[in-house]
């Protein structure tokens, strides 16, 4: 925005600020260069990073003060946790919109020219659609059919960081922080929000993510890739086995063996091809957007073959668009049984709002702009960044004329 409408927003940034940061962050000084920072952040500029974030605050305030040195300490030297804040603004967010909308894990990259910034690697990021030398970060949003909010983001280590404990300790990783899968740190952003888990298939083919939380009782809806194999949620593998007294007692039914066939997902939908009906999910902005659908009960089977059960009936949902030669999407969801196709399908495409989301923190807040190397300074940046994210979606909310931020 620019400096006259931002000037008007002060105060209402002072006092999300306070909301915000009740223990200001350990001192008054540093609640205090937190909020010019924020003020940097929302204010117009191409580059988001502390010198020239800086240099235009220094400009629009006439301030004499050395701006770049106090910002600079309170992102990357000043010790305040970050954690706590991150969940003050879960906090915020579900008291303002409330529970039940979509969690979306995702991650996204963000591209880097050296080799020293903590996390940074040649690896595969969707943003760029390649293997690039970049950080990848594993984001948890939180969204309703009106707006959507980014609550949290995990610097993901790469194999080659997280076995190189120098490495780590000389970019400032606390010594309990190395490699995680992906999946793994995603499933660890989960406090503190509630609603059905939406995910790519970089997530949804991880039997242990969607087993996880099945445990723990979150409903969700994961895209998985073509390849996973299903059998019909009814197949019956007969009984288990009598104990005949002789070896272990026997625990899977007669027809769960090695060698037993499944199906993979793109076959069993092909093979059913009648069963799909066109669907409209939402009014997008150049009308209404539908494609074909179609949906059954299945049991993942990928361990099969080996001599495993399948696992628990949950949904197959596909998408098979008008003219495609075969389908383009897949999804597992444990919904309940009698939930309709169009609910299925709503909830499938809830994730459409990270391109919206990740577009404007990274080109209008600069998400991706923080040229630090080390730790603290990238989770400082970041979470900064999700603050003043918060503060725009909060201020859109008055703006429709609901309430705002809770007081």
């Amino acid at each position: 925005m620019d400096a006259k409408r931002l000037q008007r927003l002060r105060t209402e940034l002072a006092q999300f600020v306070d909301r915000l940061l009740p223990d200001n962050l350990g001192n008054r000084t540093r609640r205090r260069w937190a909020e010019v920072f924020l003020r940097g952040l929302l204010l117009d500029g191409d580059r988001k990073s502390i010198q020239p974030l800086a240099e235009r605050l220094q400009e629009v305030d006439q301030a004499d003060q050395d701006y770049e040195q106090a910002l600079q300490q309170l992102v990357n030297d000043s010790p305040w946790e970050d954690r706590p804040v991150r969940d003050r603004l879960a906090q915020q967010v579900v008291a303002t919109v409330g529970t039940g909308g979509y969690v979306i894990l995702d991650d996204t990259g963000f591209p880097k020219q050296g080799k020293h910034s903590v996390g940074v690697a040649r690896q595969y990021t969707g943003t760029l659609g390649k293997v690039a030398n970049c950080q990848v970060a594993v984001t948890l949003q939180y969204a309703t059919d009106r707006e959507v909010f980014m609550l949290d983001a995990a610097l993901y280590l790469p194999d080659a960081w997280g076995q190189d404990r120098e490495r780590l300790r000389a970019a400032g990783v606390p010594d309990n922080v190395g490699y995680q899968p992906k999946w793994r740190l995603a499933q660890a952003r989960r406090n503190g929000v509630a609603g059905t888990v939406l995910a790519d298939s970089a997530y949804g083919d991880v039997t242990e993510f969607r087993q996880e939380l099945d445990q723990d009782d979150w409903p969700y809806c994961v895209g998985i890739s073509s390849t996973l194999v299903v059998v019909a949620a009814d197949q019956d593998f007969g009984a288990v086995p009598e104990y005949r007294g002789v070896g272990r007692p026997p625990t899977r039914p007669v027809r769960v063996r090695a060698g037993a066939k499944a199906t993979a997902v793109q076959a069993w939908a092909q093979a059913r091809a009648s069963a799909f009906r066109q669907v409209t999910w939402r009014e997008g902005s150049k009308g209404k957007l539908a494609s074909r659908f179609a949906a059954w009960r299945v049991r993942p089977a990928h361990r099969l073959s080996a001599g495993q059960e399948p696992l628990a009936p949950c949904w197959l949902l596909v998408e098979w668009p008008e003219g495609e030669a075969a389908p383009t999407k897949y999804f597992f969801s444990n919904l309940p049984p009698r939930t309709s196709l169009r609910q299925l399908v709503r909830t499938a495409k809830g994730r459409w709002w990270i391109e919206h989301s990740y577009k404007e923190l990274k080109e209008e807040l600069g998400l991706d702009h923080y040229e630090g190397r080390r730790w603290r300074g990238w989770q400082h940046h970041v979470t900064l960044v999700l603050l003043a994210y918060a503060f725009l979606v909060f201020r859109r909310r008055i703006r429709r004329g609901k309430k705002g931020v809770p007081t």
